[in-house]
Formats: structure tokens, sequence, C-alpha cells
């Protein structure tokens, strides 16, 4: 199964080499395109002010940021979290440049180019000559916005893993690896002699992390998420 990890970003600005830092991160955890409720999300004070204009955009002001954690704080966990997964950011080498600068200001390696998917240019190709931006796809997927007033790391992270999943071939896309992952587990059932697994391995995310995945996905993207209709989440609480 293919681990991904689909990141977002929220700056002072367009550049870290001139003075711009990484004031918010949201990570969540893909398995075969579907979430598996595991998330990382923090705000970082970046020892500066924060411009108006970049305000207007996330609404993280100066003050909000004061006193919250550096980055070199929360490397260690972050990385932990990535470990050695694809990334997937729209835009990519925007929050490439702000994330690798970050870790390599605190003495941690770099996350390699290689490493990156751009859903920037995978829409670009699938949708040549049309307006690409995260907004502009949930609207030509039918992914709500109601619960986004101004741009935020997690929420968008969310946002674009639905994205991400419609890039890749949506419902149909996730239905045929659902399809590719049973075949395999029953053929490696029969060709082993041995049945099913006695005790089903304990899943990755504890009961509390998927419950506040479902909790932020009934509230923020309701019945037009496709953990919901795919059956991942409930649509009752």
């Amino acid at each position: 199964m293919a681990r991904e990890i689909i990141l977002d970003t929220e700056t002072t600005g367009f550049d870290p080499k001139t003075g711009d830092r990484l004031v918010e991160i949201g990570c969540i955890e893909v398995v075969d395109f579907m979430p598996t409720g595991r998330s990382f999300h923090e705000y970082c004070d970046p020892l500066r002010d924060m411009p108006a204009e970049a305000e207007k955009v996330h609404g993280l002001s100066s003050a909000f940021l004061a006193g919250k954690p550096k980055f070199h704080e929360i490397a260690d966990r972050f990385v932990e979290f990535v470990g050695d997964s694809v990334v997937v950011a729209h835009n990519a080498a925007f929050d490439r440049q702000f994330v690798n600068f970050e870790l390599e200001k605190c003495g941690r390696a770099p996350i390699h180019e290689d490493r990156w998917v751009d859903t920037l240019a995978m829409a670009k190709k699938r949708f040549p000559g049309m307006y690409n931006s995260l907004d502009a796809l949930c609207k030509r997927f039918k992914i709500s916005l109601e619960s986004r007033d101004k741009h935020g790391a997690l929420i968008d992270a969310h946002l674009l893993a639905e994205v991400y999943l419609e890039l890749q071939g949506g419902k149909e896309r996730a239905l045929e690896l659902t399809h590719v992952v049973e075949t395999l587990a029953v053929s490696a059932a029969v060709q082993g002699s041995y049945g099913a697994r006695a005790r089903p391995l304990a899943p990755r995310s504890t009961d509390a992390e998927r419950e506040v995945h479902a909790a932020w996905v009934r509230k923020n993207l309701k019945e037009q998420a496709l953990w919901i209709k795919f059956g991942v989440v409930s649509a009752e609480g």
C-alpha cells in the first residue's frame, strides 16, 4: 500500500531567502489515496512581524503567533510523521522551499525534490489553459468550500486530499485499489495455506484521532466529503 502525506503551509510571504518564514503547517496521512485519520498540525512563531497582505490571506496575526512553538521545537515530530513518504502539495515548489529552509535552518535534512508530487502540475496537464488554483479545482470537482473563510494549512490539506483523489481518478480509482488489495489478500491467504488473520492488525491511528478526523469532516466538508461517500466516515456523529 502506498503511504503519502498531503501537506500545506501558511507563511509570512513568498521567499524564505528574503526573510519570510513558515507560520503554519498541516499534514494528513493517506494510504492508497484515502485518509487514515492521522494528521500533523502546528502553528509556528516566525520571530518577525506579519505583513498585512499575508494576514489578509490566512488571518494569522503576530499577536496570535507570539508564543507558539518555534519550528525547531516541532521539527522532530514533523520529520517523524512524514517519514520516508511521498509529500503531495499544490504548487509544491512554494511549500518545498519553506519546509526545506526551516528544516535546514535547524540542522535537519531537507525533503528531496524527487519525493514531492505537485497537484498543480497534475491539474495543468489534465486541464490545460484553465485556472487551476485549489479553490478552482474544488469547485470543478464539486468539493464544498463552505467551511473555508480564509486559507488554513490543515483545512487546505484536507481539501487537497479530495482534489488529489479526483486527479487520480476519483471514486473509480479508489474502488479499483480496494479490489486489488482484497484480491491480493485472498491470494496471499490461499498461497500460504492459512485463512484470514485471526487477530487483525491494529490501525496506525488511534480511536481518538479517527474521531477527531470524522468530526472535522462532518462539520466542515459535510455530505460532499469523499470519506462520507465511500463510507470511511459516518454521516452521523
